[in-house]
């Protein structure tokens, strides 16, 4: 495997990804002639970071494109081979049909990758250049005598995710489809250096996994300790003089998809308000449920938005806002907008800060629940989760429902009912006491009622801020009551 150079933190999986991508190892790539990959990710994730390093780690060539016509776009394309080649060309290409020829025919004894980062841009310019790639990839084409290992990246989901979608020019000629997405929290603690669990989750709710937010855009700013986090937040993302100041507007404003910028707003700040349901969302914008299904496609296929289902409730489910950033401005920053604008954030974060704790922190430390339960071995709940989410237990008998913060489901078996392994409760603001773990038995009960196979479901207590006595007594008698706290979540214990 090509060496990762030391420079670039965690991403082991996607260099080893990349590594068999060009080295041949793989089954696609290890056939005669050119090869294409296409890397997609949000932006400021290090994707282009990742392939730089690829490129300089294996000679390969690496050329950014810019808003720019066609025809500049082709000269500068042509002046980046030429510097990497050392080869002139006598006859500059006159398309992107001479373009893409040239760029292979360069590469016939070389086996490196070739990165075009931004392919969104060319592709606006140029739309026919997909179907251009596809055909020199094809038999007859250039490609057939090249080594070249052509890597097409781009932050534009919608368009990223079109390449090899549905009937596109280059559906099912991709040898490599690598997603680059923002570190995991425990990745992400380690990141920013933060050993402290509150503190993590607290930074974690505001910024995610996203490195570039760790020094190009805090400038290595780091909260020294929990109590220099609400500083730490007024001087970072409340500040109007640093770029996190606008970021989550920005990242709207990026997607070429969205055109009615208010109506996404008014989206995102009733999911980050708590309406997770379509009714709920439409009835927060003040339009019809059908009038509010574009917009969430739109931002589902921008990957800002995820659909996920109810685990207990067939056709049910619930939108989650994916970059934590976004939550934060939609849900504290936006409301403030004016008075931030004019340095007031002391002000302002001392009137909201419990807002943050109750509508941003507490759904997030629930999704981060979530991906505890997806990491678990076969040990912790009895075996392999198949399936993490969340899930609303009806109670007919007490017209109520139940909700489930953290669903583990194991594999489903023909013939056999559903088996739950595990149903969790997480609390990030208080001590949860045996009441939390009576609301959980209940639900098992009521799912064993409709079917489910729960003879050996564990109910978990996720606990922000620690476990009463009766809790942890209850814990400690029976094996099926597991307690997971800050030092658990982020591995320490």
């Amino acid at each position: 495997m090509i060496t990762r150079p030391e420079r670039v933190f965690g991403r082991a999986r996607e260099w080893e990804g990349l590594s068999r991508f060009v080295d041949g190892r793989g089954a696609v790539t290890a056939q005669n002639g050119a090869a294409l990959g296409v890397v997609s990710g949000r932006r400021r994730q290090g994707k282009s970071f990742l392939l730089q390093a690829l490129t300089e780690a294996t000679g390969g060539m690496y050329f950014a494109a810019t808003e720019a016509t066609e025809a500049e776009s082709l000269r500068l394309f042509t002046e980046a081979l030429t510097r990497h080649t050392r080869e002139v060309v006598d006859i500059p290409p006159r398309d992107w049909n001479d373009a893409v020829t040239l760029l292979f025919r360069a590469f016939r004894d070389r086996q490196v990758p070739v990165v075009v980062d931004e392919f969104p841009f060319l592709a606006r310019s140029s739309p026919a250049l997909p179907s251009i790639i596809q055909r020199e990839l094809g038999p007859g084409g250039s490609g057939r005598e090249s080594r070249a290992r052509l890597v097409l990246c781009g932050s534009a989901m919608s368009v990223m995710g079109g390449l090899l979608a549905g009937h596109a020019p280059l559906r099912g000629r991709a040898g490599l489809e690598l997603v680059i997405h923002p570190f995991r929290y425990r990745e992400a603690a380690d990141f920013w250096g933060i050993t402290d669990p509150r503190l993590a989750v607290l930074v974690h709710a505001v910024l995610g996994g996203t490195p570039a937010y760790r020094y190009e855009f805090t400038q290595g700013d780091v909260p020294a300790d929990l109590d220099d986090f609400d500083a730490w937040v007024i001087r970072t993302v409340l500040n109007p003089q640093t770029p996190l100041f606008r970021e989550a507007r920005y990242l709207l404003a990026e997607e070429s998809e969205i055109r009615d910028p208010a109506l996404y707003h008014s989206v995102l700040a009733a999911i980050a308000s708590g309406n997770s349901t379509n009714g709920g969302i439409a009835n927060y914008v003040g339009r019809r449920s059908d009038q509010i299904t574009h917009p969430l496609h739109v931002l589902e296929d921008c990957a800002l938005v995820a659909r996920e289902p109810d685990l207990f409730r067939s056709g049910r489910a619930r939108y989650r806002i994916v970059e934590p950033l976004i939550t934060f401005y939609e849900a504290i920053m936006r409301r403030r907008w004016s008075e931030l604008e004019i340095h007031r954030a002391k002000r302002v974060w001392g009137s909201v800060r419990q807002s943050f704790l109750a509508q941003v922190v507490g759904p997030h430390f629930e999704m981060l629940c979530r991906d505890f339960a997806v990491d678990a071995d076969q040990n912790l709940y009895g075996d392999f989760p198949a399936e993490v989410g969340a899930g609303t237990v009806p109670d007919p008998a007490r017209r109520s429902q139940i909700e489930i913060d953290v669903a583990v489901l194991a594999a489903q078996e023909p013939g056999r009912p559903r088996r739950v392994l595990s149903l969790g409760e997480a609390k990030w603001g208080e001590v949860m006491g045996r009441a939390h773990l009576a609301r959980l038995e209940r639900a098992r009960e009521l799912l064993e009622g409709k079917g489910y196979d729960t003879r050996d479901t564990v109910l978990a207590c996720y606990g922000g801020s620690g476990f009463a006595s009766d809790l942890t007594d209850a814990a400690g008698t029976d094996p099926k009551v597991l307690l997971v706290g800050l030092d658990r979540l982020y591995g320490h214990q």
